[in-house]
């Protein structure tokens, strides 16, 4: 049984950092595709950002580029997400998902997500 397990939530003020965590169990990790998502209140979710199999290629949503870095340890099976000069618009559930997919929007398993909240 697939589970990805985030972790690293919580409240911030403005300007602060958070580096969330995703832990993935049942699956051979490295070959996916990771990605990390994040649905604001009343809105819908949204990518993030995503790293390829070996961390290359990554990619971020205009509005985190130069803030948040996503990073994977595959000997860990886990996937990072540091966020850096949080704003309040960052608030939000954030989860991570997994993909087989070198490329688009398929997306195979899912985490429950982890709570951000960013104060202003």
């Amino acid at each position: 049984q697939v589970q990805l397990v985030e972790s690293g939530g919580g409240l911030v003020q403005a300007g602060g950092s958070l580096r969330l965590s995703c832990a993935a169990s049942g699956l051979t990790f490295s070959p996916y595709r990771m990605g990390w998502f994040r649905q604001p209140p009343g809105k819908e979710r949204e990518i993030v950002a995503s790293s390829r199999r070996n961390g290359g290629n990554a990619y971020y949503t205009d509005s985190v580029k130069g803030r948040f870095t996503i990073s994977r340890d595959n000997a860990k099976n886990t996937v990072y997400l540091q966020m850096n000069s949080l704003k309040p618009d960052d608030t939000g559930v954030y989860s991570c998902a997994a993909s087989k997919y070198i490329l688009g929007s398929q997306w195979d398993y899912w985490g429950q997500g982890t709570q951000v909240t960013v104060s202003s």
